[in-house]
């Protein structure tokens, strides 16, 4: 992996209430390009994104970004600083049309109105839904819409949980098309069931079982691992 490091953690240990979900997780993610976090269901993957971005305060270990300990750093210092998050549940508002969503989350950027041009030109489909209620998109368009929201407060580093969940076959070759594009210009984290996607847009990934790291390595190293099948099996 790059030697420039954008976001490390280190030895996090992460509880909800007295059950411990993370175990000394440690992982860097790069200044560019796609890290993938693989795992069975109940693996730690959605504690850790969560613990990253500061909606869980770990009781042992150390979040970094950009070089600054963010450990104790509340979330919407985080975001500030370039730390998207783009969470498994809804992260639109149903009640508002595409347009409205986009406005709110360009809010405070002086050039808001181009940037919004430019995640409707990165999802074409979202510009043709503008009046739309959000609440009415389907399940792709929905995660196509919280990906452009996040991405208008410029992250640096976009976490996404489960971006193709829910969403119809046809429209994930899409949004892997369009994370394979972000990747080239900024880092992702990305939690992903969809293990293919998430090897072809990642250029390292992690293992988790059981709130620890079973397994790391090389994206293209990891694909034909028989370890991964193991891991991942049911």
């Amino acid at each position: 992996m790059s030697e420039d490091v954008l976001l490390q953690a280190e030895d996090i240990v992460t509880h909800y209430g007295r059950s411990q979900a993370l175990f000394g997780v440690s992982l860097k993610v790069p200044g560019r390009g796609g890290v993938a976090i693989l795992g069975r269901n109940g693996a730690g993957k959605t504690t850790l994104l969560r613990t990253l971005a500061g909606d869980l305060r770990p009781s042992r270990g150390t979040v970094r970004f950009e070089g600054r300990d963010c450990t104790r750093m509340a979330t919407e210092k985080r975001v500030r600083r370039g730390l998207g998050h783009v969470p498994q549940e809804q992260a639109i508002f149903g009640s508002l049309t595409v347009r409205e969503n986009l406005l709110v989350g360009a809010m405070g950027d002086r050039t808001g109105r181009q940037r919004i041009d430019e995640m409707l030109d990165l999802f074409p489909r979202l510009g043709q839904r503008l009046t739309q209620k959000a609440g009415t998109l389907s399940g792709g368009e929905r995660k196509m819409l919280a990906i452009s929201r996040a991405l208008l407060a410029r992250p640096h580093l976009l976490m996404l949980d489960e971006p193709t969940e829910g969403v119809w076959h046809g429209v994930i070759e899409e949004i892997a098309q369009r994370l394979e594009q972000l990747s080239r210009e900024i880092a992702i984290l990305i939690v992903e069931q969809h293990v293919k996607l998430a090897l072809r847009v990642s250029r390292y990934c992690y293992v988790m079982d059981r709130g620890h790291i079973a397994l790391e390595g090389p994206s293209e190293t990891l694909r034909d691992d028989p370890e991964l099948v193991r891991l991942l099996a049911p």
